[in-house]
């Protein structure tokens, strides 16, 4: 590739200034047009502190190939500037761009790493198998997805850590719909008892442990009242908590035995065996356009028809 006639005949300084000034007018170009379309998708959500970061929650695929894109453009762009000021030197283009594979080979090996993160990366984006705000489960760690890039996936964890995880370190990924599970706790009731009696003894018990552990207990814990087993001829009372995932300890723990503790207090013979802990995770459904959670009424039937 030669310089234009009309420069041939120019300063060489003159001539590597207009190099750089073309290469400069080019990426300016490339950062304009990523600006345009992020504006125009981001149009429907525009407000005054919108930036890239809202672009590529909103849009994590566009968000992703815009980036590619001007990112090869930009390198492509100062590349052959670079070999255009060389060439200024009388080095040969030719040979200019011979070394540099070598060298971008030689790279190339040293960095598997670095492109797993970035195939894996593009997998999970246009996969859709990770979208910003769902709560998963990825090599050990459990969090709220942040953002879904190139090289790394970022959660934020129960503790509001910002977990960075390699692409290439992702294998199974656990995902909890409605971001949380259910904790299903059962109390049998002891002959004689009524639904009243134990009621009051575990609805402050409940409240308490949502009002001291919000960030655990995601919502007010519900009652479904007596249950019956027509089968078995036992009756229970049927509380539902929804929990951050992995913190099943809480109910299973401290709450457990606080509730154990109250009821012998009245109830001297009940025994740990007649509290059941079960897990579910959500089953949303959609109704008149809304999530609901149909799972509840389900695990009531379920329950009287044992």
């Amino acid at each position: 590739m030669n310089i234009p006639e009309f420069l041939s005949e120019a300063p060489m300084l003159y001539r590597i200034l207009v190099i750089i000034l073309v290469a400069g007018g080019a990426h300016l170009f490339v950062t304009i047009i990523r600006r345009i379309s992020q504006f125009i998708l981001l149009a429907p959500v525009q407000n005054a502190q919108a930036g890239f970061s809202d672009f590529v929650k909103n849009y994590p695929r566009a968000a992703t190939v815009i980036t590619i894109l001007e990112s090869t453009l930009t390198f492509a762009i100062y590349f052959l500037a670079f070999g255009l000021i060389l060439q200024e030197f009388n080095l040969s283009l030719r040979a200019y761009l011979a070394s540099t594979t070598v060298i971008g080979l030689a790279i190339g090996f040293g960095s598997q790493g670095f492109v797993q993160d970035i195939v894996i990366g593009l997998t999970l984006i246009f996969s859709n198998l990770l979208k910003v705000g769902d709560v998963v489960e990825v090599s050990g760690q459990i969090g709220r997805v942040e953002s879904v890039g190139l090289r790394f996936t970022i959660l934020i964890n129960l503790h509001g850590q910002r977990v960075h995880l390699p692409n290439r370190n992702i294998g199974v990924i656990s995902q909890f719909r409605g971001g949380c599970i259910r904790a299903y706790v059962d109390f049998q009731l002891p002959d004689g008892a009524t639904q009243k009696q134990v009621s009051a003894i575990i609805n402050p018990l409940a409240s308490a442990l949502y009002k001291q552990h919000r960030a655990i207990v995601t919502e007010e814990p519900e009652s479904f009242g007596i249950q019956n087993t027509t089968k078995g001829g036992w009756r229970y009372i049927r509380y539902k908590f929804k929990l951050w995932p992995g913190q099943g300890a809480l109910i299973e723990t401290n709450f457990r035995q606080m509730a154990l503790a109250r009821l012998r207090n009245t109830f001297p013979d009940y025994a740990d065996w007649m509290i059941n802990i079960t897990y579910r995770s959500e089953r949303l459904i959609m109704k008149d356009g809304e999530l609901i959670d149909k799972a509840d009424r389900d695990e009531e039937l379920v329950g009287n028809e044992t």
